[in-house]
């Protein structure tokens, strides 16, 4: 007979809430948190992430938030060795791992292992960086969609950096990176999981919640965050940090591209797309219990707690 710890994932699209549901169940559980954004984990990004704000994570500290400079790149291989090394000290500690954020593939390489792929391959990047550059990186996204629809689905027609490492994959191999990820093999997770998702029930709903946070974000400083982030001189829109949505929006209209109206109205649309990409990641999770419109996840995690796993 063995027992495996609980851990809770908590998840869900942009705006939807994970954060004050996180917290009500910090105020009320042993549990403590670990980040699962891949924005959230760089400093002096803090408005444009919709990071709690800082009396909030003194009270209740989120681990793998703010470990990186925004010049610096993370990738889900890291953050996996980090979060099981932070789940590992949080169960020996005698309280429960909470993972919140809305980062499916961090999600997924946590509990399922990395696939083994092709390394970066010099001579098919030497070939899709041409054709990338006279067909703009929307119409290699939409070639990908042909060969790998799965892959092109999580990935944003603005990330040129996934766009390309998918379609070396498939170049290399013949087989689209989505059926690399299908094909990975791993142990039993260490943790017994509840995962929980937090979604408006209604799609309209949370459209308005993203356009309402996207405008009180600009109000609380969000351009002149992203202006001082530009200033550095290190940074460039093409990084990993800067693709966040907003970053490249707000960064693009003080390069002088559009105007600051047209750039919220960017902004708030990348963040509309993406919310619809985060949902195509946690739908695929079949074991998810959804919460809509404010349902206190208490009730289920206790119950949870209380079952113990025995095999």
């Amino acid at each position: 007979m063995s027992h495996r710890p609980p851990a809770i994932f908590l998840m869900g699209p942009t705006a939807s809430g994970k954060t004050g549901t996180a917290i009500a169940l910090a105020q009320r559980l042993p549990v403590q948190l670990v980040n699962v954004d891949s924005a959230q984990i760089y400093r002096d990004m803090d408005i444009g992430t919709a990071k709690p704000d800082r009396e909030t994570r003194e009270r209740y500290p989120h681990r793998l938030m703010d470990i990186l400079d925004p010049a610096e790149r993370y990738s889900a291989a890291q953050f996996r060795d980090d979060a099981l090394r932070e789940m590992r000290d949080i169960t020996a500690s005698g309280h429960v791992p909470l993972l919140v954020g809305g980062t499916g593939l961090y999600f997924r390489a946590l509990e399922r292992g990395l696939a083994d792929l092709p390394a970066a391959d010099s001579a098919v990047r030497a070939a899709i960086h041409p054709e990338a550059a006279g067909r703009g990186w929307p119409a290699m996204h939409a070639t990908l969609a042909e060969v790998d629809p799965e892959a092109a689905a999580r990935i944003s027609p603005n990330d040129p950096q996934r766009i390309q490492r998918a379609l070396e994959i498939f170049r290399l191999t013949g087989e689209p990176m989505s059926m690399h990820w299908k094909n990975v093999e791993g142990g039993e997770f260490p943790w017994r999981v509840l995962k929980i998702g937090v979604t408006p029930s209604d799609r309209a709903e949370l459209h308005r919640r993203i356009e309402t946070r996207f405008h009180a974000m600009m109000a609380a400083g969000f351009l002149d965050e992203v202006r001082a982030l530009k200033s550095r001189g290190d940074l460039h829109p093409d990084m990993p940090s800067m693709r966040a949505v907003g970053y490249r929006q707000l960064w693009e209209h003080l390069a002088g591209s559009f105007d600051l109206d047209e750039a919220i109205r960017r902004g708030v649309v990348a963040s509309r797309r993406y919310a619809k990409r985060q949902m195509t990641w946690f739908r695929a999770e079949s074991d998810l219990h959804w919460l809509h419109n404010g349902t206190d996840p208490l009730p289920r995690v206790v119950a949870f707690l209380d079952s113990p796993e025995k095999v």
